[in-house]
């Protein structure tokens, strides 16, 4: 594999990752919709966004139950 489809491969990963993120986000619960929407909003930035929410952010929300 050369250097541009390695770059590419990589983009589509962190592509995954930040839709990953978005989607567990909205699933969880984070005690109000303005910590919500930081984390969304942390999670938007490129390439270093999902990887805070990964290491930092996943552990701070609570699922919501089903009703």
């Amino acid at each position: 594999m050369n250097a541009a489809e390695w770059i590419v491969l990589g983009g589509i990963a962190f592509y995954l990752l930040t839709i990953w993120a978005v989607i567990d986000i909205s699933k969880k619960d984070f005690g109000g919709i303005e910590k919500k929407a930081a984390w969304a909003f942390v999670t938007l930035v490129p390439f270093i966004g999902p990887i805070v929410y990964f290491s930092v952010g996943i552990r701070k929300g609570v699922k919501k139950s089903a009703p």
